[in-house]
């Protein structure tokens, strides 16, 4: 007795693929509704004596005032604000390259790459052989990866010109094209003395995901847009300024945004991941001008200071690239035996730039910070800090020769921007936490204060000058990773933390 005997086509990409559609049309509802809707005013504040904030009794006080529907207290509440996990207290801070909550994400996103509004690159095979009573036919193996490769080729030749998905949240063009009313008396003028923020102006939490990174736009007159990546794999630009409302989300990634930053004209965002992903996508019709797939997972994006169309990414890998947007291809490959870069510090100029890694040894932190000619990709030291921290963020200062690196021994540590680069032995700023969390540091435009976060979610504010504590902050429930000031706006803070919450200060 004859039987029909037939090969079922059951490859893995196939069966993934069946499965994209429902987590893409899930994920795209699970976004949080705008928490606040605030109402705020613009005046000069004055600075009190050094002492402990917290948002709650700062209502009262002179500068930004603020009416909300409801206090932060009930939206903390109703948030997602168990995302840290408890065990975070238990890394070791000397020697806590990436931190377990971020090891922790990234498991999800690896298991999770063919999921959510991703797209995948391998196409089923479509077969058009006629068929008896249903059963397909036997087709050897080494025709199936022919046909298949044929259709994969032609979607990564569309893709540099392929849509983001975008979701419209605000006013829209309009709020994106405009000049905040509070920014223009500003524009033109010298900056002001900074201040340290004393009133909560937005409350924010539109991530369901930590926030890895804030930038205000370099133009300035665009400067009350708030760019935002998160773990949860979105890209987000926010009305900071005027209403605090979410403007547009772009979810171009199918893993966690690790790294986003404007470009200089302010009309581009570069963006990278966990998914190995680069794009650079347009602010106003989310279209993807530059898409490609790197080696590697991205931790860290810097634009040159000089060039435009020119831009650096390091990641989890032992080679940092230069890339050149108008080719489309890598200029330089910058090699060292790391395992991965923390991030990336142009030095002025854009001649030389600074990478800080993973890389501890026994004795010291032997190429911890590593220096680099931009042009020849020539490593001109990496000598810089021996003590054994890593530094997960680097800062410039704007107006001397010096730089800070933040480190996971609890301190920040001031270096020269000149070579051979010394540390400043008599200068320490001490008494925030890092405990393995990715927290950034920076200068303000005057370059009077120095402010960090903490793992405990506080604010430190120091004086470059003494290295003393002026004030600490009470921002955040969770790890405060990110606070950056405004570049024109006099005092004006915003802040983000490990809960995904995004809030604004002055």
């Amino acid at each position: 007795m004859m039987s029909l005997v037939a090969y079922e086509d059951s490859d893995s990409e196939t069966e993934a693929e069946k499965t994209e559609a429902p987590d893409a049309s899930g994920r795209q509802t699970s976004q949080l509704s705008s928490p606040v809707s605030c109402v705020q005013h613009f005046a000069p504040g004055s600075t009190e004596s050094a002492h402990e904030i917290h948002p709650a009794g700062s209502a009262g006080r002179s500068g930004w005032s603020r009416v909300c529907e409801d206090p932060p207290e009930h939206y903390a509440r109703n948030s997602n604000t168990d995302l840290a996990p408890p065990h975070c207290q238990r890394v070791y801070s000397g020697h806590a390259a990436v931190s377990v909550a971020y090891r922790n994400y990234e498991q999800a996103s690896s298991s999770s790459t063919n999921s959510g509004n991703g797209f995948s690159q391998k196409r089923a095979h479509n077969d058009s052989t006629p068929t008896l009573k249903g059963i397909r036919p036997y087709i050897p193996k080494r025709l199936r990866q022919e046909n298949s490769s044929k259709p994969e080729k032609e979607e990564s030749d569309q893709r540099g010109s392929s849509e983001c998905d975008v979701k419209v949240t605000g006013p829209g063009e309009q709020a994106l094209r405009k000049t905040s009313e509070l920014i223009k008396p500003y524009l033109g003028s010298k900056y002001k003395v900074t201040e340290v923020p004393k009133s909560l102006i937005f409350y924010m939490s539109k991530h369901s995901g930590p926030v890895n990174e804030i930038q205000w736009c370099p133009v300035l007159e665009q400067s009350h847009l708030l760019l935002s990546a998160s773990m949860d794999r979105t890209v987000k630009v926010w009305d900071a300024v005027d209403t605090g409302c979410c403007l547009k989300t772009f979810s171009c990634h199918s893993c966690a945004v690790r790294a986003a930053r404007w470009s200089s004209c302010g009309r581009r965002i570069l963006s990278g991941g966990f998914d190995s992903m680069l794009h650079l996508t347009d602010v106003e019709t989310g279209k993807q001008i530059f898409s490609s797939k790197t080696e590697f997972r991205i931790s860290a994006l810097k634009f040159h200071p000089t060039e435009s169309n020119v831009f650096i990414c390091g990641g989890f890998s032992p080679e940092v690239k230069a890339w050149d947007l108008r080719t489309s291809k890598v200029l330089r490959v910058y090699k060292a035996a790391v395992q991965q870069t923390l991030d990336i510090l142009f030095l002025p100029e854009g001649r030389e730039f600074l990478t800080s890694t993973d890389a501890v040894s026994r004795d010291s932190a032997d190429r911890t910070i590593v220096a680099w000619d931009f042009q020849s990709a020539a490593k001109i030291s990496n000598q810089i800090f021996h003590e054994r921290y890593t530094c997960p963020s680097l800062s410039l200062h704007p107006k001397e020769s010096v730089f800070v690196a933040q480190t996971n021994g609890n301190y920040l540590a001031l270096f020269s921007a000149q070579r051979p680069y010394r540390i400043n032995k008599k200068k320490r700023y001490e008494g925030h936490k890092v405990e393995g969390f990715a927290v950034g540091c920076e200068f303000s435009p005057d370059g009077t204060l120095l402010v960090t976060g903490s793992s405990d979610g506080k604010v430190f504010f120091y004086n470059y000058h003494t290295s003393r504590i002026i004030r600490t902050l009470s921002a955040h429930k969770e790890a405060c990773v990110s606070a950056t000031f405004h570049p024109v706006l006099p005092s004006l803070l915003a802040t983000c933390d490990w809960a995904g919450e995004i809030k604004i200060w002055q």
